[in-house]
């Protein structure tokens, strides 16, 4: 039975599953989730080795930058190849706002990052098995103020996805494009529209939050 386990347990089942069934097509939706550093990096390198065809769905910066030989932009109802990377796509998003509502997160990260780069400074690389080990955990306790905000914006997205996905569904309704359902048209638009608005508010503010978790983590490293 796997209901006892916790989620970076079932991660590690279901990748393990993965190499065992040697598929020739993998689907992954932000297959890091739940997985700590270490099973991060062991992913990454087994996607990189992966010889079938892989599309994969995920807010891991490092993860996209080293597997993927194509990004899609998907974007007003639309799927289309992207041509930049994923620092042309922060410089894109950022563009298509008129206002952005993430500033006050980018202000606790730029809070989380100096302490992290500070503290940093104080720790000695030339130490035993034991205090290394210690070490680590210190360092990765000092990542968590920052991972803490990446979470909680991945949280926020996703139930800002599942919004947006039951009010498409609305949308489809071919009876909803009657002339005696306009009003109701109207306000669905019009919901998808603030919808929208947010969910490109909150992937800026996950894009910036990422950025200075990976500075932090080379920093580490």
């Amino acid at each position: 039975p796997i209901a006892p386990f916790s989620g970076g347990e079932k991660a590690r089942l279901v990748l393990a599953l993965l190499v065992y069934q040697r598929p020739n097509v993998l689907l992954l939706d932000e297959p890091t989730n739940h997985l700590d550093l270490a099973m991060r990096h062991a992913l990454s390198v087994a996607l990189q080795s992966f010889e079938g065809a892989l599309v994969l769905v995920s807010h891991d910066r490092h993860l996209l930058k080293t597997v993927t030989d194509e990004l899609i932009l998907v974007h007003a109802g639309k799927a289309e190849s992207y041509q930049g990377d994923l620092e042309d796509y922060a410089v894109w998003l950022k563009q298509h706002q008129s206002q952005s509502q993430s500033q006050n997160n980018q202000a606790v990260i730029s809070q989380n990052a100096a302490k992290v780069t500070t503290t940093f400074q104080d720790v000695d690389s030339s130490v035993s098995r034991k205090q290394k080990r210690q070490q680590e955990a210190v360092k990765r306790q000092q990542l968590q103020p920052l991972k803490k905000v990446i979470t909680r914006l991945e949280k926020t997205m996703e139930t800002l996805e599942q919004q947006r996905s039951q009010l498409d569904e609305q949308l489809a309704d071919s009876t909803l494009y009657q002339a005696t359902e306009k009003p109701r048209l109207q306000q669905l638009l019009q919901e998808k529209g603030e919808l929208d608005k947010q969910w490109e508010d909150l992937e800026l503010a996950w894009l910036e939050a990422s950025e200075a978790y990976e500075e932090a983590l080379n920093k580490v490293a």
